[in-house]
């Protein structure tokens, strides 16, 4: 019998609940922010059993089956319904009705009519636009006292429903019915918000469940004749998985697992499931990331029809490939990359034109063609495009194709023959294209430069010894990297005086021993050799885009739309408490922003700045109109340059392809990348989110890890959210842990939400976003991955408070005579003192807090760097 992980003395239900705030500890790392994954779709038929409440249903395809004996409903008869359906329900006049009266009101006359008019019904329901009552008529939710949406999970046991375009829902533990952490769900609203309190609901049908599997820790209980149960990794899953006898999968006490689920819980009964796949111990190295990749749904064996068509693939390109390309053999083209880069999609070469002409500089952007060695849906182009993209997790990456092709024929390896795709720009003396061609080509690199070189030869110091030896080296290319150097310039401050923004937010780099375990942090810091590869990207994009825009041809564009007038007026807000002041505004533009970036350089709330301001923009993503890219000031923009490990990017090779060479294309081309696009674009959007969780959680993981053995180390830091609760204060290190209000002994603080602060009752000392504060290491939490920290200077206090209390530790004066020893013992104290529930990881919760993290959110900017743009 599974259980359900309650604390002791907990209540999930009503105002003691949302008192608690839904995000009570957040990640360590300052990532809140980033987007819901979207569920798998249930089986149908796969009910809950709830007391009659929830049930589950796939989704019908376009043109659903319809009853048996009926014609089959057009996907374009069906959607037209669907539309009709939903805009004559959403009439002021309309009451509910049966599909039969609902079918008369609307004028179905004939079988096919009929056959496209109850798909479309089924689908809207299975879908949670339209529900339908216990007297099986049908309505809207937003008329019924309903609302859809997807579950956000806390680990103590309620939930909120988040909808697309409505006010969150909490949902007590009572209600839930056995839905899960992201499931899709219809609820009734059972009580109205007020006084700040969020709407209450209880669910009353499961749409679509999306834990399908779940990672966690095995624990067995009660000898050979006992049980088994497995933790899910992740807290908002709230429920423990039971694991009969005969259903371990091999699998042994304290492994980590992977376990799918075989019955739902429900309302007084917890899931049910086997163990599909061991990872290991929990312990062992390797094993934690592993976890990750499990959770996260990632495809990390490739199919074997897939990778025997990859090896059907030749490792040298030969004179048949060849054919019908530019040949640029013995052009000076370069990569430039990160040292343990494998996957080399993009080279440049740079060429100053003879004065006197429009054109100054000629620019080539050298993309490996990898759209010649994957036809379209073939098994490898099929895999392709389930997986969407590289992720690149902490110590190891699941590539979207076989390393025999990402570091093999299609990487732009030095001095052997690559087949590319290349956009020639010429650029006048100030950085504005002038003209530009795109064309297949065959190139071999001269040389694989990493960015430290590129950086050192640029602007190291040229007395030293191993900068005079890099420059020696590469003297044949010396000039031409200065050259780069000036134009990634002028291109940069072009796109500045347009407006578009430049965030500078800093990433960590985690430096890992033999075993995995982190034994260094590192600022990735922006150089003038990585802004050379990032604004060349960023033009060969642009052109590329409004090259297909104009021969309106279907596209596959990179859209990033302006920010929503609400979330500005919060950051105007925001800013006005630090001091700065969001330019007046008429109509939104990327260069308001760019100017309150230029405000706080180099001032020490620089990265905080910054991180808020990229939340409060829109995620970038995939669609098949130009509709713009905000953060760049771009009227067209698309990803062209990383094929190799990004799926639009070679969707997008195959059209430019076909357009140069063809002038245009065929009109059964046209409607089947009409018809395909659009899901393209969702797909690859979504999986997009799935990485970033992924590789952020990576990040994080490691963050914790790394300060598991600095309990007692004193560090100064910056403010960098927030709540009711307490401060979460980012450290040098970008590590973010939380100071818990209950740990702020020398006085009683209140949250004042509008100055984003927290304000000490007799004292009014104040606590504010932004504000430098010197913090102890109380205590480190890998599995939850938060860290708790405490005010240095009220950490003797509660070494005090606690001794008097017989909490632990001693009373200061006795064995701790050492600064560290008493740092050390005071944490101790501080973790003590802490509540066991702010310390639990609160599943990025989206209580607003006033916070900084960027959550990976897709920065606007259209940098190389993975995870970017």
């Amino acid at each position: 019998m599974a259980r359900r992980r309650r604390k002791q003395g907990e209540t999930t239900t009503g105002l003691a609940a949302q008192a608690a705030g839904r995000d009570e500890q957040a990640p360590a790392g300052p990532a809140a922010g980033a987007g819901l994954e979207q569920p798998e779709r249930a089986a149908a038929g796969e009910g809950t059993g709830a007391a009659g409440a929830a049930s589950t249903g796939a989704t019908p395809a376009a043109g659903a089956t319809p009853a048996a004996g009926g014609p089959a409903a057009a996907p374009a008869a069906v959607a037209r319904w669907e539309e009709r359906i939903v805009a004559f329900m959403r009439e002021k006049a309309y009451r509910p009705l049966t599909a039969s009266q609902l079918a008369a009101a609307l004028g179905v006359e004939d079988a096919a009519a009929d056959a496209a008019f109850r798909a479309a019904l089924e689908r809207l329901e299975a879908e949670g636009r339209v529900v339908r009552t216990r007297t099986r008529r049908y309505g809207v939710p937003e008329r019924m006292n309903l609302a859809v949406g997807v579950l956000q999970g806390h680990p103590k046991g309620y939930a909120f429903l988040i909808q697309p375009d409505g006010d969150d829902v909490f949902i007590p533990a009572e209600n839930l019915n056995g839905a899960m952490h992201r499931d899709r769900v219809v609820v009734r609203l059972v009580g109205r918000a007020r006084g700040g309190r969020k709407a209450e609901g209880e669910v009353i049908r499961i749409l679509e469940r999306a834990n399908r599997e779940l990672v966690g820790r095995l624990e067995w209980h009660g000898g050979e004749a006992g049980y088994g149960y497995v933790t899910p990794v992740d807290q908002r899953v709230f429920w423990d998985v039971f694991i009969p006898q005969g259903r371990l999968g091999g699998a042994q006490a304290g492994d980590m697992v992977v376990v799918e689920i075989t019955r739902w819980p429900e309302k007084r009964r917890g899931p049910e499931g086997r163990v599909v796949r061991v990872l290991g111990p929990a312990d062992a190295p390797g094993v934690d990331v592993a976890a990750i990749v499990a959770k996260a749904g990632l495809r990390v064996e490739f199919p074997p029809a897939a990778l025997a068509q990859a090896e059907q693939v030749p490792e040298k390109v030969t004179a048949r490939d060849r054919r019908g390309r530019r040949d640029l053999r013995d052009w000076l083209i370069v990569t430039i990359d990160g040292a343990d880069a494998k996957d080399l999609d993009d080279a440049v070469s740079l060429e100053r034109l003879p004065e006197g002409g429009e054109a100054a500089w000629r620019l080539g952007v050298h993309i490996a063609d990898v759209s010649h060695y994957i036809p379209e849906g073939s098994p490898l182009d099929l895999e392709a495009r389930r997986r969407a993209t590289s992720v690149y997790l902490v110590d190891r990456v699941v590539p979207m194709l076989p390393p025999r092709l990402s570091n093999g024929i299609c990487s732009l390896n030095p001095r052997v023959d690559r087949l590319t795709v290349t956009v020639l720009m010429d650029f006048d003396a100030r950085g504005r294209r002038v003209g530009y061609e795109i064309f297949p080509s065959v190139i071999r690199t001269r040389h694989r430069l990493t960015y430290e070189g590129v950086q050192r030869m640029l602007e190291g110091d040229p007395a030293d010894p191993e900068v005079r030896a890099l420059r020696q080296k590469h003297a044949d290319v010396l000039p031409m990297l200065e050259d780069m150097a000036r134009l990634s310039a002028r291109l940069a401050a072009r796109r500045e005086r347009r407006g578009s923004i430049d965030f500078d937010i800093a990433e960590v780099k985690v430096v890992l021993d033999e075993q995995g375990m982190p034994r260094e942090l590192l600022r990735r810091e922006r150089t003038v050799a990585t802004r050379i590869i990032e604004e060349f990207m960023i033009a060969a994009n642009e052109t590329v885009a409004e090259h297909c825009h104009w021969r309106q041809a279907p596209f596959l564009y990179r859209v990033h739309e302006e920010p929503d007038p609400d979330e500005v007026e919060e950051l105007a807000a925001f800013l006005t408490i630090l001091g700065y002041h969001l330019p007046p505004r008429r109509k939104l533009h990327p260069r308001l922003f760019q100017q309150v970036l230029k405000q706080v350089e180099g001032r020490p709330e620089e990265y905080l700045v910054n991180a808020v301001v990229l939340r409060t923009m829109k995620r970038a993503r995939y669609a098949t109109e130009a509709l713009g890219h905000f953060g760049l000031a771009a009227r067209f923009y698309c990803h062209f340059t990383s094929p190799i490990r990004r799926y639009p990017d070679l969707v997008v090779h195959r059209i430019v392809k076909e357009l140069v060479a063809r002038g245009t294309l065929p009109a059964a081309r046209v409607d089947q990348l009409e018809a395909l696009l659009p899901e393209i674009a969702d797909h690859c959007s979504q999986q997009e989110r799935v990485a970033e969780e992924a590789e952020r959680e990576s990040v994080d993981l490691k963050k914790v890890q790394f300060m598991a053995d600095k309990v007692g180390e004193t560090y100064r830091g910056i403010i960098s959210g927030v709540t009711s609760f307490g401060l979460f204060v980012t450290l040098p290190n970008l590590v973010e842990g939380l100071v818990h209000v209950s740990t702020l002994t020398d006085d009683y603080y209140h949250y004042e939400e509008k100055l984003y602060s927290l304000v000490g009752e007799r004292t009014r000392r104040t606590f504010r976003l932004g504000d430098e504060v010197e913090v102890v290491v109380a205590a480190v939490h890998p599995q939850t991955r938060t860290i708790d920290l405490v005010l240095a200077e009220l950490a003797g206090e509660l070494e005090d408070d606690a001794g008097r209390t017989g909490r632990g530790g001693r009373r200061r004066g006795g064995a701790a005579t050492t600064q560290a020893e008493r740092g050390k013992k005071a944490a101790r104290t501080a973790a003590a003192a802490a509540p066991a529930a702010a310390r639990s990881n609160g599943g990025k919760g989206r209580e607003r807090r006033a916070h900084g993290g960027t959550g990976r959110r897709s920065a606007p900017g259209g940098g190389k760097s993975k995870g970017t743009s």
